[in-house]
C-alpha cells in the first residue's frame, strides 16, 4: 500500500481517545511509509492526522475546497495541498489512486465519503479495502445497521464484507493490507 485516503472529522469529538486515534494513525501511516491523501484541514482530527503524519516524516496530500481553505482551515504545513470548487471534486480527489479507504470518527461529510467509496467498491468501480477505526466502538450501530440492510435483503451479504472494522489503526492496517476484494453483482 503507497496511498490511503483517510475520512475524518474537523472536530476532535467530546473524548480525548479520538484525537489519540487519529494521532496513532498518522504515525502509524507514516512508518509504513503509506502516503495519507485527506480533506486539508488544520482543525478537528484532521489537523491532528496531518500534525502527526508530518511529525514523523510522512507524505500527505490535502484535498480542501475554495470555501474552506478560504476560512483559514487549509493546513498551513501540508505542502502537497489542491484546492477544488466543490464538495463533489474533493471526494472524487481524494479516493482517485489510493490502494484504500480509512475512515475515522467524524460527522456528515466522513459519512457522505465512507458510503461513495462502498457504493463505488459494490459497483466494482473501487476495488481496494475500504476500513472503519471503530475508536471505542464509535461505529458499532452503523455496523448494526449495515447487518441490519443484509438482514432485510437490501444488502449482499458478500458486499457487507466490503466495509471492514477494527479498533485499533494497527489491527485495521493489517486487516487492510490482507484484503482482497470479492464483491458480488448487486442485482444477482
Amino acid at each position: 500500500m503507497q496511498s490511503i485516503a483517510v475520512y475524518c472529522g474537523a472536530n476532535k469529538g467530546n473524548d480525548p481517545i479520538f484525537e489519540a486515534a487519529a494521532r496513532e494513525m498518522g504515525k502509524l501511516l507514516a512508518e509504513n511509509q503509506i502516503r495519507v491523501v485527506y480533506g486539508g484541514g488544520s482543525v478537528g482530527l484532521m489537523g491532528v492526522l496531518a500534525d502527526a503524519t508530518l511529525e514523523h516524516g510522512g507524505k500527505i496530500t490535502g484535498i480542501i475546497t475554495h470555501q474552506l481553505n478560504d476560512l483559514e482551515l487549509g493546513h498551513p504545513e501540508v505542502e502537497e495541498m489542491l484546492i477544488v470548487d466543490s464538495m463533489s471534486e474533493r471526494r472524487v480527489l481524494l479516493i482517485k489512486d489510493t490502494d484504500g479507504v480509512i475512515t475515522m470518527p467524524g460527522g456528515y461529510g466522513s459519512m457522505d465519503e465512507l458510503f461513495e467509496a462502498l457504493t463505488l467498491a459494490q459497483l466494482h468501480q473501487y476495488q481496494r479495502p475500504i476500513g472503519l477505526l471503530n475508536t471505542d466502538h464509535y461505529y458499532d450501530p452503523l455496523l448494526a445497521m449495515l447487518d441490519q440492510m443484509v438482514k432485510y435483503g437490501f444488502l449482499k451479504a458478500q458486499n457487507r464484507k466490503l466495509c471492514i472494522d477494527d479498533p485499533t489503526p494497527a489491527g485495521l492496517l493489517a486487516k487492510m493490507k490482507a484484503y482482497e476484494y470479492d464483491a458480488i453483482n448487486k442485482w444477482i
